[in-house]
This record gives structure tokens, C-alpha cells and sequence, in this order.
């Protein structure tokens, strides 16, 4: 599976890459993580929940930074292994760059899945990984700072991620914030 693009978040090169290197926040960004624990600088652990397809599995892996050019960008280098369900490596790369008032954050990613994951198809792995990926950027860029663009014309404010969260559920969407 390869994955790339590019994400605009109003916040400064500082405060993504702060934020892209705090166990807490990417905790709470991660689709299904249950834990996110530093063992070093450069070295995590994550237990992660997640469905594809009819597959359900708990995975539980290792992931360390590389590259490191603060606060530019990193290399993110992980593996993990969800039991019967299979297992999942690979690698991505995160650079950030100063854009107008905010930041562009490209990444580019390179995975590989085996077991019953492998059996599902990559087209179901790839459009579940690009949901999970944009479920991330949500919370990280409301976390951090919306995304540049995406703001209500009238207001300048968007809806917090919890009431989108649950006008997604209900199928309503959320009304603007008035100022």
C-alpha cells in the first residue's frame, strides 16, 4: 500500500512538529489507539484497534523515528503484528514547510500487510487506510489548528471534532459556530 499527500493546518512549523512528536496528542488522533507510550526520543509503542472489512484485530507494535531534522521532518519506521489477523510494516516519510500563516505537512507512505489483512484485497486496505489516514488529520489539525481553507466563510470557525463526530453518526451536519 502507498499513500501520499499534503495537509494544511493553520498552526506554525513549530507547533505541528511539537505536536507530531507528543505521545498525548497523537494518541488521541490515532484512529483506535489504546496506547502510545515513548520508550526513548526516537523509540514508541503503540496498542492500536482496528477494522478492515470483516477483520478485527488488536495490534501491537514498535515504531521509531529516523531522519530527524527538526522541525522539518522525520522518518517513521514501525511494524506490528495483530495476531491471527496478520501484521502490517512500513515506513512514511513527514516533511513540514512553512505555508502563509499555517503549515504544509507532506507525507508519504509505504506499507506492507500479511496474514488474513493480506487476504482482503488492496482495495479494501487501501480505501481503509486513506479513512484512518483522514480520520488522523481531522483530530490532529482541530487539535493543533484547522485546516487552512476549511473554515466557515461566515464565522471564520468550524464545528469542534466531537459535533462532527456526531453528525456524522446522527447523518446531520453540524451547524456552524456563530461568533
Amino acid at each position: 500500500m502507498d499513500m501520499t499527500g499534503t495537509r494544511h493546518i493553520a498552526a506554525s512549523r513549530q507547533k505541528v512538529w511539537k505536536a507530531l512528536n507528543d505521545p498525548k496528542i497523537l494518541k488521541q488522533c490515532i484512529p483506535g489507539c489504546e496506547s502510545l507510550e515513548m520508550q526513548s526520543p526516537t523509540d514508541m509503542t503503540a496498542r492500536i484497534k482496528v477494522q478492515i472489512g470483516p477483520v478485527r484485530a488488536t495490534f501491537g507494535g514498535k515504531v521509531k523515528l529516523t531522519e530527524l531534522d527538526p522541525p522539518n521532518g522525520y522518518r517513521i519506521v514501525g511494524e506490528g503484528s495483530g495476531g491471527v489477523a496478520g501484521y502490517a510494516k512500513g515506513g512514511a516519510t513527514v516533511q513540514l514547510a512553512d505555508e502563509g500563516s499555517g503549515t504544509a505537512m507532506t507525507y508519504e507512505v509505504r506499507a506492507d500487510v500479511g496474514g488474513k489483512l493480506a487476504q482482503l484485497g488492496a482495495r479494501l486496505i487501501d480505501s481503509t487506510s486513506k479513512k484512518l489516514a483522514d480520520e488522523f488529520f481531522e483530530r490532529f489539525t482541530t487539535i493543533v489548528g484547522p485546516v487552512v481553507g476549511e473554515a466557515s466563510a461566515s464565522s471564520g470557525k468550524r464545528p469542534g471534532w466531537l459535533k462532527r463526530l456526531f453528525s456524522r453518526l446522527s447523518g446531520k451536519r453540524p451547524k456552524e459556530v456563530s461568533a
